[in-house]
Formats: C-alpha cells, structure tokens, sequence
C-alpha cells in the first residue's frame, strides 16, 4: 500500500502532529505506474503553502526477496543432490529447506533457456530461436529482444524492486556487444540495475571480459593470484546485497545469479579436480548405472524407471583403449572439479542470504543448468573447446602430453561426448537435442521458509522454464502488465507453479509444450511426448533434410525416461501429437527450421558494424570490440597497415593489434625492436613471422599482407603464406600453415595498442596486457571480397 505523509509543524508551540493518508492501491498492469497527483497546497508564499513530495514506488505488502541462480550445461543425472556422482552438499540443504522439481524442462540450449526464463515466452516468441551467435533473419530467431516481452526484472524494477544480474548474459545480439552498444538490449535496459558479468557463450574462468553495467572492465587478479570466475562474481553479488540491504532494507530486491559454471572451459582450482582422483576409471557405462541406482534409492525417480540405451555412435567404456581411458577418466575428474567447487562458492552465496534479517521472505529459485550436459566436446574430448565449435577435432595424444594442466588457465578443455551421455542418466541424449528429456530436462530447487511449509519434498508436475516469471510474479502479488514502456505486452505463455508449493499431488497446469532447437523437435501434451530428433549433437554442420527424420512416441506418465518407443504401436496417437506440434510452431515463430551451426556464425546477414565492410580503420585505444565486430579475416586474404610515431632511443615494444587469446587469434606486435606477426592456430600451432632488423624512429608504416589459399569449405584450415613490411619493404616473411575457420574465442576481443584477456603470444606472457611504448595514428584492414573455396 502506498501512503503520503503530511507533515504539519506548528513552530509556535514546536509541536508536530502528522497523519497518514492512504491512497488507493496504483494499476500496476501499465509500467511505469502513474504517479499519483499532488495533493498539497499552492499558495503565494512557501509559508501559506503545503508541499506533497512524490514518493518512490513501492512493492505491494510482503513481496519477497527473489534469487534466480542459473547453472550451465549440467545435465540431470551429475549434481549428487540428483542422484548424480558428484556431491553438491550445499544443493543439497538447499533441497532440505525448500521443494525439488524432477519433471522441469528448459529449452535444450543456451540463449533460449535464458530468453525464456526472463521473459516467461517461448523462447521463439522472443526471438531466440537459437544462440545469438548464429542469428538470422527470421522473426523467431533474430535475438532482438522485442519490447513487447519485458523482463521480470523490468517488472519488478518498476514495482518497487532493486534489481541486479551476475555471471553470463548470452542474450545481446553478438554485433551489439561492443563498447558503444547500442545498449538497448543489454541488462541495464532491460531491467537490471545492476550487472556484473559477460556477454557470450562462455568464457575462460581465469581471465573473462568482464562488464560492470555497460564499461568493460578487466579482472582485479590474475590467475597465477588465485582469479576465478566463481569466486569473483559470489563476492559482487554478496556485496551487491549486503549494500542493498544497508541502504534500502524495506525495499525487496531481485538478483540473477548465473555464473557460466559449469560450461566449457572446463576450469576448477588444481586442489578440487585432485579430490575425484581416480573417481571414474570405472567408465561412463557404469557411473551412469550407478547413477539411477542412487536415483531410485533417493526416490528422485520412479522405482520402475528404465536406463535408456547407448546410442550406437557412442562407444562402450570397455572398447577404449588404456591412454583413451586414462585421458577420458581425467576429463571428467576436472568437470566433477568444477561442479563441486562451483557448490562451494554457491554456498557461500547461501550462507549470506541466510544470514540475512528477512531471509524467511527470501524465495531461492535454483534452476540446476540452462540444459542437459554438453558433447561439444566431440568424441575424444578437446583441450580447446573453440577448436571443436570450429569444426576440428582434437587429438588423444596430444591431450595426453598435457593432461595434467587439463583444468588450469593454459587450456580451454572439456570432456568427451560419453560422459555428456552418462550425466542426463536416466534419459536419452544430451544438450542441444531437445526432442528428448536428456536435452532439456533439468533439476531445480525452489526454497521459501515464508511461503513453503511442506520442506524437502518432491514435485512431479510438468513444468518449463518459461513458469518461472509468473510464479516470480505471483508470489510478489503482482499482475501480469499489458503495457511496460509504452509497449503493448505479448501475454506471457508461461503457467506460475506456487500452485504445486503446498500441494505435491496437485494437478498438472501444464499439459501442451513445444520443443525445437537446430531441426530437435518434439511436443508434449498430457503425459505423452512425440519426439523426432535431428542428427548427432556433436556434428556442428547442417546434416540433412529434417523431412527424414523419424518420430518416436513416449508415454511418459508411465515411461519416465523415454525408454519405450510407442510409435508402431499407436500411429494415430502420434499422428494427433504431430499435428499439435505443427500448430504450436506456427503459433510461436519455430519456422523455418535450420540445422546449420558454424555456416550460421560464418553469415554476414546480421545487422552488424562490419556487414559488407572490406576495409576497417581504428584509432590508438580502439579496444574490446567482440569478434562479431571486428574484421572477419577467416580464411580470407587481407592486409593491416598501421601508420606509427617510434621513439628516437629505439626502446619500442607492445602490441600493435590483436584479437583472441591465448587459445587462437593473431597478434602484430613490437619486441626487442622488431616487427613481429603471430597466428595462433587454436593453441595447438603458432606461426611467426618477425622482420630481419629492429625499425627506424620517427614516423613508420609497417604492415602484414596474408595471402589465403584455396580450401575447401568447412573441411580444411589450411592458410597461406604472412609478408611484413616496413615502409612498403619488405623484412620477413613465413608460411601460415593452418588458419581459424570461423571464431577464435566466445568473449576474447579486438584491441588496439593493447592485448587485453589472455595473451595470443607467449613472448609476452607475465607482461599482458603489453602496452604499446610508441604512438600509434591509426590501424587499417583491408580484406579480399571474397573467400577462396575450392569448387
């Protein structure tokens, strides 16, 4: 209830009398709410006159305090709190506090979860059909978050709350991400007060591009002093609150916490990997037995529940070899690493909100990963996972000369398609297939000592991540809008779960929902699931016509891992479902569908500062422009020519240009003198070219010309020869042998003078960022028109 005090001071007598005047409960369906009209006295003099002060807007009576933790790519069947074999102690008494959901679904992948957690629509609805990295032109998958979908922040921050969001974001268009915006679907404009974090699919735990609200900002810490991502982002969140409740303690506040643990880079402290030593030599074959062992012993499952089968393409733990063993068991040691300390620091997460004064009227929404377990790492597992996206596999013996470092700063790892196979235990499949529940299924915690009072217990009823906005909203007494900004609100799709808090036998509210990522789809409706999925997860091309794909028919009211296919047996059931899922694609902007992936991120059409660019040219201080803005030298032909002011004493050193890091991307720089080009080919090759002399003082030219040999698309990387000049002559000259397809990193950036992040070359490790000592007047590109493929 909002009130307007009235103060009345009688100086005559210093007495003080004062009364409070109700005002009706606002419309709070059109946001911003209106303010309320002045209802104090004009008069000629200040001392005949009654002044009114508009007050600030305030929450309706009793709304709670809301924290959205969302984890990355863990699948059902790995957090120990599940069944899994990796302890979460502190999910755990989480779960022991609050209520636990088996049967909650997200949307099989990144940007989409995310869209669709926030904005309580579809995520095609909102435009994410697919992550923002391979955008097109379509209405469901551009990734340009109408306004006609606001937040639950937005809501809530026009509703009296404070509001802040840590960790990845994954939900600006890619060509937006860059210093000067625009800024209009960034967490600052879409609700968020406050936001400490990243944009991107995932970045390096140890040295991230960060962003506080919108200025890029670079880690306080390196990792050789203990930086982590975890760690860091828990302490700007504890601080975040600990302010908030300080400065504005009768004002509820809503904070997303959503770390990018565990995504790939695999990265956890040496001392967590350590403790699983030896923890998985038994193979993905039997931990996954083991799991819904543990899984019917905890009755997280029914106790009739089928282990679904291996896929053929994925081989039986037994047929490995001894070195693929050791490398496998090592892989998943570092991933169980990163699960378990990523827990330690949530708890300490858990311990601040507990300890605070009204942390009975704290709702924790614990949403247990975006999707089911990764197998971007492809069948061997990689050291570089940017490497595999691109298409190239890595090697076992070339991980095995390095698998004690798998984990650290020096690699960007992550682990072997079977043990993405092994985490969604029971069910079938992993992310990026969201046709079955091994894609899309996901564990989740809801806590609530103010409003939940039947603690610890299970909840079955069906339900979406696109429930979580209206349950937020219901639990604040608040409406759902019609109008935010000005815009005309799409109704939100999603169906509030508090119906089920207190009641686990309640009825299911959802009974219709969609699913669709690459050409996956499948539909559910009152217990029964067609599903038809669309190729292998790991395969990052388009494959074949989604025309061929072949439908299957679970009746999960009694099939609660999909281990039964029904289709044969009742084609008119299946055809009825078929025809459900075609209405609901229609109605929510799924088509056209498309399975591409890396010919996707290679696309030009996006809206973007470099479409149909060839030449490019940056000032001195130029920096932190995302990939998906800077010059798209990939496999083409191009030149930098940079104009420099060198000192007449000759002590010249720093970086020029670069963009990526220390896991690919390219690097012209200045040492002991010298002019030097490196391309670091996804940290497994490095190619230098450094000229004959050290360069002149006074006014320099120098430039590097490469030269890109055909190649055929999407199946080579091969490159071409680097020349560098100074003054147009010239002074070196190397063969890059092998060159990036498409991206060298998710987060790593352009800069200019400077090589912020991690390093391209390690000539100048220990010395990052490597200013430029000189002066530099500016920076060009100029980039053939066209790629050489072969025919």
């Amino acid at each position: 209830m909002m009130y307007r005090f009235k103060v009345l001071i009688a100086l005559s007598g210093l007495s003080v009398s004062m009364w409070a005047q109700a005002a009706p409960e606002p419309d709070r369906t059109a946001l911003p709410i209106e303010p309320a009209p002045f209802a104090g006295k004009i008069a000629p003099s200040y001392k005949d006159a009654q002044s009114d002060f508009p007050q600030p807007i305030k929450a309706p009576a009793g709304a709670p305090n809301v924290v959205l933790i969302l984890l990355d790519d863990i699948g059902f069947g790995q957090a120990g709190t599940f069944g899994g074999p990796i302890p979460t102690p502190n999910l755990d008494r989480l779960a022991r506090r609050g209520i636990i959901y088996n049967a909650f679904h997200t949307t099989g992948i990144c940007s989409p979860t995310r869209a669709a957690l926030l904005t309580g629509r579809n995520h095609h609805q909102v435009g994410y059909g697919s992550i923002t990295e391979l955008a097109t032109g379509f209405p469901g998958y551009d990734t340009m978050w109408p306004r006609s979908a606001a937040s639950v922040a937005e809501i809530l921050r026009l509703n009296g709350y404070s509001t802040s969001a840590f960790g990845k974001w994954h939900n600006t268009p890619d060509w937006e991400t860059s210093t000067i915006g625009p800024f209009d679907r960034w967490p600052t404009s879409l609700g968020f007060e406050t936001f400490y974090g990243f944009h991107g699919g995932e970045s390096s735990q140890y040295e991230p591009q960060m962003f506080r609200n919108t200025t890029p900002v670079e880690p306080a810490t390196r990792p050789e002093q203990g930086y982590h991502m975890n760690q860091d982002l828990v302490d700007h969140t504890i601080h975040w609150i600990h302010q908030q409740r300080s400065i504005s303690p009768n004002k509820p506040f809503f904070s997303y916490v959503a770390p990018g643990a565990v995504h790939a880079p695999l990265h956890a402290p040496k001392e967590w990997v350590n403790r699983f030593k030896g923890q998985f030599d038994q193979g993905w074959d039997q931990v996954r037995e083991d799991t819904l062992a543990r899984q019917k012993q905890l009755g997280m499952v029914p106790a009739n529940t089928k282990l679904t089968a291996r896929p053929a393409e994925i081989p039986a733990w037994d047929s490995l070899s001894p070195e693929q063993k050791r490398l496998y068991a090592r892989h998943m040691e570092v991933f169980a690493g990163f699960v378990a300390y990523t827990d330690a620091e949530m708890g300490r997460l858990l311990d601040a909100i507990e300890q605070l004064p009204d942390a009975d009227n704290t709702m924790i929404i614990y949403v247990v990963g975006d999707n089911g377990p990764s197998a971007e790492g492809s069948p061997t597992g990689t050291s570089n996972n940017m490497m595999t996206q691109n298409g190239i596999a890595d090697s076992v013996e070339a991980q095995l000369k390095i698998i004690d470092e798998l984990g650290g700063p020096l690699h960007e790892n992550h682990y072997p398609v079977g043990w993405a196979w092994s985490g969604s235990a029971p069910f079938q499949w992993m992310k990026r297939v969201p046709s079955h529940f091994g894609g899309t299924r996901n564990g989740m915690v809801i806590v609530w000592p103010a409003g939940i009072k039947n603690v610890g217990a299970l909840r079955g009823q069906f339900h979406h991540v696109i429930d979580i906005e209206p349950t937020i909203l219901e639990v604040a007494k608040l409406p759902q809008p019609k109008t935010v900004n000005g815009a005309r609100q799409t109704p939100i799709t999603g169906i509030s779960m508090a119906y089920t808090f207190n009641d686990a036998q309640a009825k299911d509210r959802r009974t219709v929902q969609y699913f669709e990522v690459g050409g996956h789809r499948a539909i559910y409706k009152d217990g029964w699931v067609a599903a038809a999925r669309h190729g292998l997860p790991w395969k990052l091309t388009a494959s074949y016509p989604t025309e061929q794909d072949v439908w299957e028919l679970y009746d999960v009211r009694s099939d609660f891992s999909q281990s039964t296919d029904l289709a044969a047996k009742y084609p008119e059931k299946l055809k009825t479902l078929k025809q459900v899922f075609e209405d609901e694609a229609r109605k929510n902007n799924v088509y056209p569908l498309d399975d591409r992936f890396v010919e996707r991120a290679l696309s030009q059409e996006r809206p973007s500062f470099i479409r149909g660019r060839t030449s490019f040219s940056y000032a001195e201080g130029t920096v932190r422009i995302p990939e998906g803005n800077a010059p798209p030298i990939y496999q083409r032909s191009h030149r930098i020519d940079a104009q420099l002011d060198l000192p007449a004493n000759g002590k010249v050193q720093g970086v020029i240009v670069a963009c990526g890091g220390s896991m690919g991307g390219y690097s012209l720089f200045v040492e002991d003198g010298k002019l030097v080009y490196e391309y670091n080919f996804f940290n497994k090759k490095r190619f230098r070219v450094e000229s004959k002399a050290p360069l002149p003082s006074g006014k320099v030219k120098v430039s590097m010309v490469y030269e890109q040999q055909p190649f055929a698309f999407l199946k080579e990387a091969t490159g071409g020869p680097a020349k560098l000049y100074v003054n147009d002559q010239l002074v070196g000259e190397a063969e890059v042998a092998l060159v990036v397809p498409a991206r060298f990193s998710a987060t790593e950036t352009l800069d200019i003078g400077v090589d912020l992040g991690s390093a391209v070359s390690k000539s100048y490790v220990g010395r990052e960022p490597f200013k430029f000592t000189g002066r530099i007047e500016k920076v060009d590109f100029a980039l053939s028109s066209t790629r050489p493929v072969k025919p």
